[in-house]
């Protein structure tokens, strides 16, 4: 028998289960030939909308269905643009009702698979977290294990290393739930992460969009020279462009010195760091651990 999108959802409207047989209907119907539409994609996310109870198979489907589409749907792959998160958010948000735990863990495979994506995703993914978190009054293992895979994914900008806005939103998790039954990897998490954004160092940085397309485009043209590849990018005599490529070039900095001055905290970051534990006029042991990383790296 055929599926019929329209009766499978009248079912799940009346409070249907989605059945592991479901499942693999709906994969047959939305992703026979291993794309997924546009129209699919909605599709699948009113399904996921109106699925009240489902077999583990259905988690398993929508985050690996919907995180192709997003990540891989598109030229250039593996990039998420402005238009597609801001879709993404908006299939989230758009019953009104809480992020569920389903939706939270597509968004941070996406920030994981991703080559690069806005940083507004990432954010929304944290206060989401965040919001969890206040919601339980403590960080759980779920969470734990979703702030760990998000704020360490190499997708978006400032990739493997934690940034300003991340440090904060641990910060405040860190104080709001500071005496509660939280997850046993919750502080360590804490204290690596903090260390990171204070000490760590990474030369990786992501292609811009528009320049993976660039290079997406030239590898899928057969037809192409990489001397006349030059010629179409840069507009000027294609030998002129490639001695350029290889004359010329800037000196690399030195980069044990990069990493060592990356090491060492700044009066900025001490400041920082110095404001938040003097907040409420004690030292938690949180912070003591944090204090205790750090001096640590630093004695190395």
């Amino acid at each position: 028998m055929s599926f019929s999108y329209a009766d499978f959802a009248s079912a799940l409207k009346a409070g249907a289960r989605i059945s592991a047989e479901d499942v693999l209907a709906v994969r047959r119907w939305a992703w026979p030939d291993g794309a997924i539409s546009d129209a699919e994609a909605e599709a699948v996310f009113e399904i996921n909308r109106l699925a009240r109870e489902a077999e583990p198979e259905w988690t398993d489907f929508f985050v690996e269905a919907m995180t192709e589409y997003v990540v891989n749907a598109r030229p250039p792959t593996g990039y998420v643009d402005e238009a597609l998160a801001a879709w993404l958010i908006d299939q989230v948000e758009r019953d009104g009702a809480p992020v569920t735990a389903i939706e939270l863990a597509l968004v941070v495979r996406i920030v994981e698979k991703t080559l690069n994506a806005p940083a507004a995703l990432k954010s929304w993914a944290l206060r989401q977290i965040e919001e969890s978190v206040a919601r339980d009054g403590r960080v759980g293992e779920d969470e734990a294990a979703l702030l760990r895979r998000l704020i360490f994914a190499a997708g978006g900008e400032g990739a493997l290393i934690v940034g300003a806005d991340e440090a904060e939103t641990l910060w405040r998790l860190k104080e709001s739930c500071r005496n509660a039954d939280n997850a046993s990897g919750w502080k360590t998490l804490f204290v690596q992460a903090l260390g990171n954004h204070l000490m760590a160092y990474s030369s990786y940085a992501p292609l811009e969009r528009a320049e993976a397309a660039r290079l997406e485009a030239f590898v899928d043209d057969h037809r192409s020279s990489v001397l006349g590849f030059f010629a179409r990018m840069r507009g000027a005599n294609p030998l002129t462009e490639a001695k350029g490529l290889l004359d010329g070039q800037e000196p690399e900095p030195d980069h044990d010195a990069t990493v060592a001055a990356a090491n060492a905290i700044t009066p900025q970051e001490n400041d920082w760091l110095r404001a938040r534990i003097d907040a409420d006029g004690t030292l938690d042991d949180y912070e003591e651990a944090l204090l205790a990383f750090v001096a640590g790296d630093e004695g190395r």
